[in-house]
């Protein structure tokens, strides 16, 4: 019997279903173990059902799940204070998912755009940029083909190469609003910006009056490095986006916002299950776990090894490598990407392919030395086959 027979097909996925998870590994219903360097797409920052998780979640279940948007709940209110507190910003919207929170913070520019710039509205993005899969951010989403689906699309978003600023300033028109940017683009293969880039979106939306929005949603969380990405440039958006990491597997985002820019009047914006207890108790978990004394430099020990692996793979085949800390593209001589997915797979390692030449890693952040060397391991098995 078919399992699968009444799901949408949206994405080829191999014939097993996954039972048990724990750590870096994954064992699917024959009892085949996976080394797990997709995490769910860089959602499971601490590996799979890590204890610290697990003791929240249960918790609070025994405490409440669900009260409704119509009340407060401790768990929010000291997941809020604590973003608010870490990011340098005023004020938080927590949501499901990283393109509720993008479809969010574009709702805010656009209405503090009504109220401070004429009805300006337009937010500048790049190509080869992701937001995600609603009506809005397919057009907001600079994936090619993807300005072609779903018409017609919503009107505002112009696009520009990503890691100039020069083109950012030459798209600026009288509507324009903001600019929306990944610090990392994760999606195009961990595409890293020329030196200096967020710095220059910061001066020239300053110049300009404009909105500068961090899409952190999966570079967010110390995914690369610091909690939060552009921290490494030392700016301060106005808006940003959290998402995929900061449940460590549970689905909860969020929106966070300069004061001024909090702008949203009553009933403008809601989210039914957005900010319930239960997902906000695990979020609080996870950001504990991620500075627990001596997670940051084990984080960059192991960021380090990755980075050393795969630098010397890519030697080896004629590739090349980037990115930043638990988040890699190696970019393949020839479009073989799914290809060497596939026989990974078969070997018992998960690898993603973002494009048909560029192989994607997004491990845990608790990843360890060893299980780094047996990826690379299985990864060059993969690339000889």
């Amino acid at each position: 019997m078919d399992m699968s027979a009444h799901l949408m097909v949206l994405n080829e996925r191999p014939p097993v279903r996954m039972v048990r998870g724990e750590g870096s590994h994954l064992w699917d219903h024959t009892g085949k173990r996976y080394l797990d360097f997709i995490q769910g797409w860089a959602v499971n920052c601490l590996g799979h059902s890590p204890a610290a998780l697990r003791r929240a979640v249960t918790a609070q279940l025994d405490a409440v799940v669900n009260v409704g948007p119509a009340f407060h709940n401790e768990p929010a209110l000291a997941l809020a204070a604590a973003l608010a507190r870490r990011a340098g910003l005023d004020r938080v919207f927590l949501a499901n998912s990283g393109a509720e929170a993008n479809e969010t913070a574009v709702k805010l520019a656009r209405k503090w755009g009504q109220k401070h710039r004429g009805g300006a509205y337009e937010v500048i993005t790049t190509r080869d940029g992701f937001h995600g899969r609603t009506l809005a951010m397919t057009s907001a989403t600079g994936k090619a083909g993807w300005d072609e689906a779903f018409p017609p699309r919503v009107d505002g978003f112009p696009k520009v190469p990503f890691g100039d600023v020069d083109a950012v300033e030459r798209a600026i028109g009288p509507r324009t609003v903001g600019v929306m940017v990944e610090p990392i683009q994760g999606e195009a293969g961990a595409v890293v910006p020329p030196d200096g880039y967020l710095a220059g979106l910061r001066a020239l939306c300053d110049r300009r009056g404009l909105l500068l929005l961090c899409d952190e949603v999966q570079t967010g969380m110390a995914r690369t490095g610091p909690l939060f990405a552009h921290q490494r440039d030392r700016i301060r958006p106005d808006i940003m986006t959290l998402g995929k990491g900061l449940g460590g597997g549970l689905p909860i985002a969020a929106v966070l916002a300069r004061e001024e820019v909090a702008c949203f009047a009553l009933g403008d914006h809601g989210s039914t299950f957005g900010g319930g207890p239960l997902m906000c108790a695990g979020a609080l978990a996870v950001l504990a776990a991620l500075e627990e004394p001596g997670a940051a430099d084990a984080r960059a020990v192991s960021s380090a090894r990755l980075e050393f692996q795969l630098r010397a793979i890519a030697a080896e085949v004629g590739a090349s490598v980037r990115g930043r800390g638990h988040l890699w593209g190696l970019l393949l001589p020839a479009p073989t990407a799914e290809a060497v997915t596939r026989r990974a797979f078969e070997a018992g390692l998960l690898l993603n392919a973002p494009r048909p030449g560029i192989l994607r890693l997004m491990p845990a952040l608790t990843v360890t030395a060893a299980e780094i060397d047996a990826m690379a391991d299985l990864l060059r098995a993969a690339l000889a086959s």
